[in-house]
Parts: structure tokens; C-alpha cells; sequence
């Protein structure tokens, strides 16, 4: 009895110290990150952002267009958050953004998200939304969440992007020992003897890591493109000799056999790839083989699919669409080329990626214009895409904007905890968009709904000591500062003098209590079509 109580007493001890924590707020603020200013200053990578630049300048000269104006620094940092980590810059980190000049901010911020562990674990579930799907697989022989908390480790510590591939395509061993094996095992079929489907491995392979649909000629000769059935076969067949055993997913022996749809009948298929044969090695296993072929500096997809991919999950869409066919007769832009080209040059640097497309003039320009060139204006990139937000990042923003301080790895451990709960319930009412197919689709009656009148927005204004409206209605030295966090805090920018004027009346009705009235303002703000854009 008495380690009942002692306990019922540490947990209640616990949750007081958290709540007096959360009430009272730092007497200083978290210390300035560290960023690293030459990274953007050698010649390098001022060449490369200068060539994008002017690849982009070109093209806007041969249309005739005037992109837009440049935005602000905090519409750039609020992006460079939603692309990166799934979330709105905090209230904290604004204020530590806005201590900087002017000219500092925005390198100082990409840098920031750089190390914070946030960024690793939103980027690596976008990647492996893209390499394994949504699906669960079979729960035997598939565990996501390991496989997400590795590939998180591997974005966290800035691996090359070509070695986490060849772990992905060709690692052996058991999927809780080794995670990287999960992009095979998610593929294990009960009903084929648990074993892996080559044919479904490399449809993933070609459409994640080279951005062509060769999977496309599965059944028959591309109708579109050039490839042939025989090249597809010739691929899935580097998985064939690809098992599970003992211990866990390894190579073995034997053919690969295929079945005529038409006739049944069967036939072997030797391994090969559809084309640069010549960069294909002649030692190692099969496996091992195709990762290296698939990541060779001189292989034509593979850099331009990660950089669209990158580019994409940063702006809300590829360059070139859809993001899984790069020969696609459409226009591609000529920075995906010199992207690429420096993405490889540079041994497969994501940080380095990240750091110039964050630095570039398409990058930071403002999603709105005052003249109107159609689509030739979006086509040309003149404008900076508005893209709806996706549901986890509506669940981040709604949970950041309720707090004043950052929602990190440095939260109480049970504030991360109800927020972990309370983001995976909204997410099962508002819906999942599956897969990373960057096709903006419209947002539903239900999800607005979710937003209106559900639990989670309910739940982040109401008055409470933990949420930004009661913190702000305490701490703000007037209406007018208190109207100000709150469009920070929800929109991660000022108020404009009309808006001001409203919410500060708002504030003064007699008719209702400061705090409703405060309440209201996130309400209103939270549920704003700003909030649901990437702008």
C-alpha cells in the first residue's frame, strides 16, 4: 500500500513541477543555436545558387514575366518549418529569430532546424513514405517505427544520401537488428511462402531512388516510354535470389522466374539493367551490385531524384511532376540538372541540398503578386507555390501555436506525451494523404469540421495555464502585444493596423471576459485559410 501512495505522491510531485515550469516562464531563453556562416560564403556554393538563379532569370527573360517580389524573413522561416519539420516556428524561437540582423536570420534558422532533432524525424517519415509506403506490412517481419527511428539517426547525423540507399537495397539481416532490411521484408508475402515480391521491390526501387516508372512495363512494353517488359524483368530479377531465412533477409541462390501472363508459361530471367550497363560492377552480391549502380555519380536519375524529392518535400511540390517520372515530355527546369550535379559533387550532401534551395531567389520569393501572368507565372516558378498544409502539419501547427515555448525533445516528458497522444487522435479524424504524391489535393467538409469543432482546437484555447491564449493574457503588457503574439504565434507574422484595431476592440468588449475574447482570436486564427496554407 504504502508504494502506491509513494508513487500516486511522485506522479502528483512530477505534474506539479511540470505545470509550475510551464507557468512560469524562462527567466532567459534557450541559447542561440549555433550556425555555421561560411558554409554559405565559399565560392562553391555561391556558384551554384547563382547558376540556379540564373537558369530561373533566363527562363523568366524568354517568357517575359516579372516574378514576384521577395518575401518576408519570417513567411521564409515559417516554410523552411513546415518543409522541415512538420511544424510552425515557436514564439520563442521568433523572438530569438527576430534578435539577429536582418541580413543573419535566415541562415541562423536553417542551420537551427539543421540540428534539431525534429527535422531528422519529419524528413525520415516523408522519406520512408516515399520507400515504403503507408502500408503496415506484415507485422512479422515489418517494424516501421524502427525503420523511421533509423533512417531519422541517418538524416540527424547528415549520412550521404547514396550510402543510405545501398543500405536500403542491399543490407542482410534480421528487420529488428538490422532496420534498413525493412525496405525488403515490408514486401514478404505469407501466401508466397514469406518471402520477399521482387517484382514490388523494384517498382519501389526505380520509382523512390531514380524517379522513372519503369514498373510501368511489367506486364507490357512501356506504351509511353522506352522501356520494355524485358527491362523491367531484367530488374525485379536482382531480387529474385533474395529470401528470408534464420537470419533474417539474405541472399541465396537460383533463378529468377517469371510467368507469360498469357500462355503460363515459364521462363528464367537473368539480371540486367535497362541502361549504362557499363556502370553496373561485376563483384559483390546482386543486391550489392545494383546499389552501386543505382547511386554511380554517372548514373542520369538518381541525383536529379533526390533533388526533386528534396526539392518538393521543401515547396510543397517537384520540380518536375509527377515527382516518380522524370521522363516525362513536360518542361525540366535547368536547375534540377546543375542541382543534381553539385548534389553529387559534393558526396551526396542533404544538409549541404537543403542549405541552397533555402538560399535560392525562387525559394524566397512572395506567394502573391499584384500583377497576373497565369500559369506562365507558377510554370516558370516566378511565384512561390501555395500548397495545403498536410495533416500532420496541421496537427504540429495547431499544438506549436498553443504553446509559447518550443514543442521539442527538450518538452517535459509529459507534455511530450499528451501531445504525441493528442496529435495521433487528430490525425485518425482529420486523415492520413498516404503517400508523398504532392498532388495538392483539396482539403474535405469533415477536416474543416475537425477543425471547427474538434477535440484538439478545442482542447489548445481553451483557458488553461499550459495553452498560449492564457500565457499571453497574462504576460502581454497590452492588448495590443497580446493581439501581436497571437498572430505570431498562430501565422508567424504581425498583425496588419486593420487587423489590429479589430482584435484590439475585440479585446475591450465589456460584454465578454478577456480571456473568452483571447480565446476567440486563436479560434479565428487557427481556423483562417492562412493557417492551412504553405504560403
Amino acid at each position: 500500500m504504502w508504494l502506491k501512495n509513494l508513487l500516486f505522491l511522485g506522479l502528483l510531485a512530477g505534474g506539479g513541477l511540470t505545470l509550475a515550469a510551464n507557468l512560469l516562464p524562462p527567466r532567459h531563453g534557450k541559447a542561440l543555436s549555433n550556425y555555421h556562416p561560411e558554409a554559405y560564403k565559399t565560392a562553391d556554393f555561391q556558384n551554384t545558387v547563382h547558376n540556379v538563379d540564373g537558369s530561373f532569370r533566363k527562363l523568366w527573360e524568354a517568357e517575359k514575366i516579372q516574378p514576384t517580389t521577395p518575401a518576408t524573413n519570417l513567411a521564409i522561416a515559417r516554410r523552411l518549418s513546415l518543409g522541415l519539420m512538420g511544424t510552425l516556428p515557436s514564439l520563442e524561437e521568433i523572438r530569438q529569430f527576430e534578435s539577429l540582423p536582418t541580413e543573419e536570420q535566415i541562415p541562423w534558422w536553417i542551420d537551427h532546424i539543421l540540428q534539431d532533432r525534429r527535422y531528422a524525424d519529419y524528413f525520415a517519415e516523408r522519406l520512408t513514405r516515399a520507400v515504403v509506403g503507408t502500408e503496415d506490412g506484415p507485422f512479422i517481419f515489418f517494424r516501421r517505427r524502427k525503420f523511421v527511428s533509423w533512417l531519422a539517426d541517418e538524416v540527424f547525423q547528415n549520412r550521404p544520401y547514396d550510402q543510405i540507399v545501398r543500405q536500403l537495397i542491399a543490407s542482410e539481416g534480421i528487420w529488428t537488428d538490422k532496420p534498413a532490411t525493412n525496405f525488403i521484408s515490408v514486401t514478404i508475402e505469407p501466401e508466397k511462402q514469406n518471402q520477399p515480391n521482387p517484382v514490388r521491390i523494384a517498382g519501389r526501387v526505380t520509382r523512390a531512388f531514380l524517379g522513372i516508372r519503369l514498373d510501368c512495363a511489367q506486364c507490357h512494353n512501356h506504351p509511353f516510354a522506352e522501356w520494355k517488359q524485358a527491362d523491367f524483368e531484367g530488374f525485379a530479377a536482382f531480387f529474385g535470389q533474395t529470401h528470408v531465412s534464420l537470419r533474417g533477409i539474405t541472399d541465396g541462390t537460383g533463378d529468377y522466374e517469371v510467368e507469360d501472363m498469357k500462355t503460363q508459361a515459364k521462363r528464367m530471367v537473368a539480371p540486367r539493367v535497362a541502361f549504362s550497363p557499363e556502370l553496373l560492377p561485376n563483384e559483390g552480391t546482386l543486391r550489392e551490385r545494383l546499389a552501386t549502380w543505382i547511386t554511380h555519380r554517372k548514373n542520369p536519375y538518381f541525383a536529379k531524384a533526390a533533388v526533386n524529392r528534396v526539392w518538393a518535400i521543401l515547396n510543397g511540390q517537384p520540380l518536375v511532376a509527377p515527382i516518380d517520372n522524370l521522363q516525362t515530355d513536360g518542361f525540366i527546369p535547368p536547375a534540377l540538372q546543375i542541382l543534381a550535379d553539385d548534389f553529387a559533387e559534393h558526396n551526396y550532401d542533404l544538409q549541404r541540398l537543403i542549405r541552397i534551395i533555402a538560399r535560392l531567389q525562387v525559394y524566397q520569393l512572395d506567394s502573391q503578386c499584384e500583377h497576373d501572368s497565369g500559369e506562365t507565372l507558377a510554370r516558370t516558378l516566378g511565384i512561390f507555390p501555395l500548397t495545403r498544409l498536410r495533416p500532420e502539419q496541421m496537427a504540429g501547427s495547431i499544438l506549436q501555436a498553443s504553446s509559447v515555448t518550443t514543442s521539442d525533445l527538450d518538452s517535459y516528458i509529459l507534455l511530450r506525451l499528451m501531445r504525441f497522444g493528442q496529435q495521433n487522435e487528430f490525425l485518425k479524424r482529420y486523415g492520413d494523404s498516404g503517400d508523398d504524391e504532392f498532388d495538392n489535393r483539396g482539403g474535405t467538409i469533415p477536416q474543416r469540421l475537425t477543425l471547427m469543432n474538434g477535440k484538439l482546437v478545442e482542447e489548445k484555447i481553451k483557458e488553461s495555464p499550459l495553452n498560449a491564449n492564457t500565457r499571453i493574457k497574462w504576460l502581454a503588457a497590452d492588448d495590443a502585444q497580446a493581439v501581436e503574439s497571437a498572430y505570431l504565434a498562430c501565422l508567424t507574422r504581425r498583425p496588419t493596423t486593420e487587423e489590429l484595431q479589430y482584435f484590439e476592440n475585440l479585446l475591450k468588449d465589456p460584454t465578454i471576459t478577456r480571456g473568452q475574447a483571447l480565446q476567440n482570436l486563436f479560434w479565428a486564427l487557427i481556423n483562417s485559410t492562412e493557417f492551412s496554407w504553405n504560403h
